[in-house]
């Protein structure tokens, strides 16, 4: 069986191996922040499902659509962890999520800016 583009990206790897750390995370709130665990859950998800459309759009400019999309949603895990971290519902736990997250945002602007100097260069006549 064939691969597809995104399952050929290490970035998209660190994303799956998120969302799975991600449902842990959600899984350790108490029953009465189910709201974050499932916000979590969501923004996870985001971030690995916007990666592959990234990866299977032919656009340079799309494509950058989609990465920064995966990158906003990656932020606003950090964001969740914080606020979980904050209110004394996680503990250690999320200190390897965040370095995941550090990672995944990192890989995912070096998406974003490859996809943008593609895209400047169809626009200028080079691509």
């Amino acid at each position: 069986m064939g691969t597809l583009d995104h399952e050929k990206l290490d970035i998209y790897q660190h994303a799956l191996k998120f969302v799975a750390d991600a449902q842990q995370l959600a899984d350790d709130l108490p029953g009465k922040r189910g709201d974050l665990g499932d916000q979590l859950r969501r923004a996870s998800t985001s971030i690995a499902l916007n990666i592959a459309e990234g990866a299977g759009e032919f656009a340079p400019r799309e494509k950058a659509r989609f990465y920064r999309m995966a990158r906003r949603s990656a932020v606003e895990c950090a964001a969740i962890l914080d606020v979980a971290v904050r209110l004394g519902l996680l503990q250690g736990a999320h200190v390897n999520a965040r370095e995941d997250l550090v990672r995944i945002v990192g890989g995912v602007v070096r998406l974003i800016q490859s996809s943008e100097r593609r895209s400047a260069g169809q626009t200028h006549g080079q691509g």
